[in-house]
């Protein structure tokens, strides 16, 4: 053979080989990052407002999108589980019964989960779990009050179609129930030994029977084989969604809005900076959403507003006793009564009890307290008002607020002149803090 036939078949030999090399090793570097299927968790607690609602659909949307053919990103989402832990819905009609229907008829392998212990699902969601295809508990978690389906649409909320029903207003989850959960024993008693136990198992999707993979087997360091579960993503909504999410608790939202009420009578009174106005306002805004998504007693929010009223015609009037007593027993008995929620959300007791106390402390210490320190300051000049004009801006009857040199000061005036808020006044001596007033000429 000449050397020159040698040549050539080294030639066609070295060719072939990097053929084969630029075949292969893209396709091992392809295989080696195919994203692994996943199940995905997705927390549903506290009550259900739009917000969450909005959530658990966009988290169900988004893992049937990689399911589809298209599909080019991340790897394919085998399940999804609805993890709850849920006293109420106070959501939109329309929009919870979107989720309803998507829940009972899903895109994609879809259950839920009550857990873990001690768990929840009353009202429209211990109904949602009964329609979904695939349904599961942990053991002690609660089932029950039925109704309403929505909080506060008693009247226009009838069962869901197919629902579980029962004369039980709460059932104790220790096992399976017929037509309400299937799955319950020490085997689910974490969403990991649900995993485990769904492995296998079948359920009719849009007409197909899946078989779910939920387990893939692997090989540890020392060579020893066993099974795990699929990678598991755990979403959660929003920090925004949690926050409007603690308004629909009763406690919460009556310390919001009294925290918001508080702050403004503080400011009201020029005894706190100028952000405060700015801090009332995320209060009120943050409190005002329980209102609105759930059912208000309007007499108590009367009776909320005239006891912070009362509290601060007492400040104004140096404290008096039974202003402030009166104050504090309206403002209590407010925050018991506020929501008609009952017996699917309850008030919390030590949210109530430490936002009637934060309010005592505030009105009855905080205030005379931060008033005596910035009002008895020498820098204020407070002699030099004396001869000073200004303006009542509350009825001076005989105690009130009036506004001095750009600032607003407690006053009273002699019984006999009674001014009126946008009075003119003249300041005619400082006592303490208080400045007496009298008519402007």
């Amino acid at each position: 053979m000449s050397n020159g036939a040698g040549v050539k078949r080294i030639r066609l030999l070295f060719g072939t080989a990097v053929t084969v090399w630029a075949l292969v090793i893209p396709l091992n570097l392809a295989i080696a990052k195919t994203p692994p299927d996943t199940i995905e968790l997705v927390s549903v607690e506290g009550a259900v407002h739009d917000e969450t609602v909005r959530f658990v659909l966009d988290a169900i949307d988004d893992a049937a999108r990689t399911r589809r053919l298209d599909h080019t990103g991340l790897g394919r989402v085998e399940l999804v589980i609805l993890m709850i832990d849920s006293p109420a819905v106070v959501a939109d009609p329309q929009l919870f019964a979107e989720l309803v229907e998507v829940v009972r008829n899903p895109p994609l392998p879809l259950g839920v989960w009550v857990g873990p212990a001690p768990a929840v699902a009353y009202g429209g969601m211990a109904q949602l779990v009964s329609v979904a295809p695939m349904r599961a508990a942990a053991p002690g978690v609660e089932l029950g009050y039925w109704q309403p389906t929505l909080v506060g649409e008693q009247d226009e909320s009838p069962p869901l179609e197919g629902s579980y029903t029962t004369s039980s207003e709460v059932i104790r989850v220790d096992g399976p129930i017929a037509g309400l959960v299937d799955l319950s024993s020490p085997d689910t008693a974490s969403p990991r030994q649900l995993l485990q136990t769904l492995d296998g198992t079948s359920f009719v999707l849009k007409g197909e029977t899946v078989t779910l993979t939920t387990t893939r087997p692997f090989v540890s360091d020392d060579g020893t084989e066993g099974v795990t579960v699929l990678e598991t993503v755990l979403r959660r909504p929003g920090l925004g969604t949690q926050l409007v999410g603690l308004s629909t608790r009763p406690e919460v939202a009556f310390f919001f809005l009294m925290a918001g009420l508080t702050i403004a009578v503080f400011e009201f009174y020029a005894v706190g900076p100028a952000v405060g106005a700015v801090v009332a306002a995320l209060s009120l805004g943050l409190g005002a959403y329980g209102p609105a998504t759930l059912p208000l007693r309007w007499w108590a929010l009367v009776l909320m507003l005239a006891g912070v009223g009362l509290l601060a015609s007492s400040y104004q009037r140096g404290g008096v006793l039974l202003l402030s007593s009166a104050g504090m027993a309206a403002v209590a008995v407010s925050g018991l009564f506020l929501f008609d929620t009952g017996p699917q959300i309850t008030l919390g007791w030590a949210g109530w009890a430490l936002t009637v106390a934060a309010v005592a402390f505030f009105f009855l210490l905080a205030m005379p307290t931060v008033a005596r320190v910035r009002f008895s300051s020498p820098s204020l000049g407070r002699e030099e008002l004396v001869g000073e004009r200004g303006e009542a801006v509350t009825e001076l009857d005989p105690d009130g607020v009036v506004e001095v040199a750009g600032g607003r000061w407690k006053a009273t005036t002699h019984r006999a002149a009674i001014l009126l808020a946008g009075d003119p006044i003249k300041v005619a001596a400082v006592d303490g803090d208080t400045l007496e007033v009298a008519p402007a000429d």
